[in-house]
């Protein structure tokens, strides 16, 4: 069997071309199982796997958190924060006048 490196030689049809294209995408889902696997392997050689795993879970966690705070949760509204600023100020100065709460008439 002949290989060629242009890979438009040696197609025959459109069926031709889906055998090529499956056998190719086989090829590339062993060779990344393959790695997959090998890595793995070397996790579970590991002495202090227990350790590594409850990082990792805590590390996930931490992602989750962060991950509900930014989505989940709506920053308060501007002129609402405001709004309260001025009456947390007004109500501060109420109590230091000797409460009085600020009317002139």
């Amino acid at each position: 069997m002949e290989r060629t490196t242009d890979t438009r030689e040696g197609v025959g049809g459109p069926g031709e071309q889906v055998v090529l294209l499956a056998a190719g995408l086989a090829d590339l889902a062993v060779t990344t199982v393959g790695a997959a696997f090998t890595s793995v392997r070397g996790l579970l050689r590991r002495s202090d796997t227990a350790e590594l795993a409850a990082g990792a879970e805590q590390d996930l966690i931490a992602r989750g958190r962060l991950a509900l705070d930014r989505y989940a949760t709506a920053p308060p509204a501007h002129l609402e924060v405001l709004a309260r600023q001025v009456i947390a100020q007004r109500d501060g100065g109420r109590d230091s006048d000797g409460g009085h709460d600020g009317d002139r008439a």
